[in-house]
């Protein structure tokens, strides 16, 4: 819940004004406008094995501002981008100046024929971090509210045993994990 809120809440990180994330970090959709060429070659690919239908569906899921689904409109082939429609997947508002053509919605569109692309998605799945403590005991990162850390509580039950799994820790202070959370924290 704290994670939601922090993502998407009134003040949230992704709905807070300005540029948003590219403001922060880039991404493959920021770099370089070849990304949304290749997107576009690939939804080209799928029009085709599809039979060319009369209307070819892109959904752009965790679609930021807009950058990749506007790249991958400007990249199509005339013929694709007259039978193509556009939906960016955000629970972020729309864009000021987004191109018209795209729609905009906090859900997926129902019965798509096309390409459901998910390149950020998963990156806003929230997780808990661990750090080792200066005793090698694996912690919880705990973040205040004006973005300062400190070590919360030891790391106990299904984390323990994932971190004991997956990211077996020495004694090396500092050195941080993400724990990746598989229960609902409802």
């Amino acid at each position: 819940a704290a994670a939601q809120e922090a993502l998407y809440g009134p003040d949230g990180f992704y709905r807070g004004p300005g540029a948003g994330p590219a403001g922060h970090f880039r991404t493959s959709v920021h770099a370089s406008p070849l990304f949304a060429g290749a997107v576009a070659r690939l939804l080209c690919r799928v029009d085709e094995a599809l039979g060319r239908p009369a209307r070819l569906d892109f959904v752009d899921m965790a679609a930021g501002r807009g950058e990749l689904v506007t790249g991958v409109l400007a990249a199509l082939p005339a013929e694709v981008a007259a039978r193509a429609r556009a939906h960016a997947v955000e629970l972020a508002g729309r864009p000021a100046g987004l191109d018209q053509r795209i729609e905009w919605g906090a859900e997926p569109p129902a019965g798509i024929t096309g390409l459901l692309f998910a390149n950020e998605w998963l990156d806003n799945v929230p997780v808990d971090v661990a750090e080792v403590d200066p005793a090698g005991v694996a912690r919880t990162v705990e973040v205040r509210g004006d973005g300062t850390e400190r070590l919360g509580e030891p790391v106990a039950g299904a984390d323990a045993a994932w971190l004991a799994r997956w990211w077996p820790l020495g004694t090396e202070a500092g050195l941080r994990a993400e724990i990746g959370l598989h229960r609902d924290r409802a």
